[in-house]
């Protein structure tokens, strides 16, 4: 039996050319905010110090999910049998069945269940085949494992 929420996601290349938009935005509202203003005194400046590091941030992210999105476009097709990134997946953590994406931050940021691939249980499952259990590691010496229940492209909603 399914506990928890259904999982609907929009296609993930969406989702990310989404953030990316918002990204961009959010960084034109942070570059009107750090233009330079050359009254006063250094005191006075001080919030364009903190606009110019909320800018170099936003360019970061801009910069790391450009490279995500170019890099989802050259990813080969979901492999059947085997958890992909931009998957559905079902997994039992040993409290029941619970259903992610495996994807970006920026999915986890804009609110979808997600697991990262470079995260300790996004590196277990990833490659891993369909009603396995695997093994991972969350923290140095706790050793937890998870069913893979489904993997897919575009797993229909559960009830």
């Amino acid at each position: 039996m399914f506990v928890g929420w259904d999982v609907t996601v929009p296609n993930s290349l969406e989702l990310l050319t989404h953030r990316l938009e918002l990204l961009r935005a959010e960084r034109t509202a942070a570059m009107t905010d750090s233009l330079r203003d050359t009254t006063g005194d250094v005191a006075d400046r001080a919030t364009n110090v903190e606009a110019s590091i909320r800018l170099q941030l936003l360019d970061e992210r801009i910069a790391l999910l450009e490279l995500e999105i170019d890099e989802s476009r050259r990813r080969p097709d979901h492999a059947d049998g085997l958890v992909s990134v931009g998957d559905v997946v079902r997994l039992d953590l040993g409290d029941g069945i619970e259903e992610y994406v495996v994807g970006s931050f920026e999915q986890v940021a804009a609110g979808v269940p997600t697991v990262t691939p470079g995260s300790p249980l996004g590196r277990a499952i990833v490659g891993a085949p369909v009603g396995s259990t695997v093994t991972y590691e969350p923290r140095r010496g706790v050793r937890l494992e998870v069913r893979i229940v489904e993997a897919g492209a575009g797993l229909a909603p559960t009830a």
